[in-house]
């Protein structure tokens, strides 16, 4: 059996709040860059994963097995691996991407594959007599998709979208590997030259989790805007 102690565990020697308060100036400006990463890598997410739902459901042998095969693929392969491998391997083929730039496609595409499970999942909620009525009065597929389906769906799928765009804004903090200078990075940074690791990582779970609130609240707002279409 594990006994720990704590009678003499000294809180200043686990959260130093004058190194914190005096650094914080530094860590937060890592934030414009984190949340660059984290919405660009998400809209790319949003664009790949459409289309990639639309085409694992299509009854096409040549969208759906490729497309099935996309997403077994990132959802089986380490976000870490992949970023190691836009940033350090593309350059033995010739591609040399930007820290930054790698991090975005990574997340992009990383987050795609998931991203296409939630709409192909919200797609398929949505009752087959609605595409059916839309025929009835001669609507079209894709005014059909645009004006019906796709409302009532993304009521469907914001929750889990939400998370994970969560999940992209805590993964960020995996760029700084690559030398993305986001928050993560600059609270390496601190605790290399100030020796109190304890204290960057705790304050940095503090500047992520406000963040994570406010997209939380977002999603509340956007949950109520499209809860008529229910």
């Amino acid at each position: 059996m594990f006994h720990v102690e704590f009678n003499d565990v000294q809180l200043e020697k686990v959260f130093d709040a004058e190194l914190a308060w005096r650094n914080l100036p530094f860590l937060l400006e890592g934030i414009p860059l984190t949340l660059m990463i984290s919405i660009i890598g998400m809209a790319l997410g949003l664009v790949i994963g459409l289309f990639l739902a639309l085409a694992r459901g299509s009854k096409a042998k040549i969208w759906r097995y490729p497309a099935r095969m996309y997403i077994s693929f990132m959802r089986g392969t380490p976000i870490l691996v992949f970023l190691f491998i836009l940033y350090f391997g593309l350059p033995y083929m010739g591609v040399e991407l930007s820290a930054v730039l790698a991090a975005t496609t990574g997340f992009g595409l990383n987050s795609a594959a998931y991203i296409a499970e939630i709409n192909r999942s919200a797609l398929n909620s949505i009752d087959r007599g609605q595409w059916e009525s839309a025929k009835a009065l001669n609507i079209g597929y894709w005014k059909t998709m645009r004006k019906i389906i796709l409302p009532q769906a993304t009521r469907i799928a914001i929750p889990p979208l939400t998370n994970v765009f969560m999940d992209i804004v805590k993964a960020t903090s995996l760029a700084a590997v690559i030398t993305v200078p986001e928050i993560f990075q600059k609270a390496q940074i601190v605790a290399g030259r100030s020796f109190d690791s304890m204290t960057m990582y705790i304050t940095i779970a503090l500047i992520y989790w406000p963040i994570c609130m406010v997209i939380s609240f977002v999603q509340d707002r956007m949950e109520n805007k499209f809860s008529k279409f229910i």
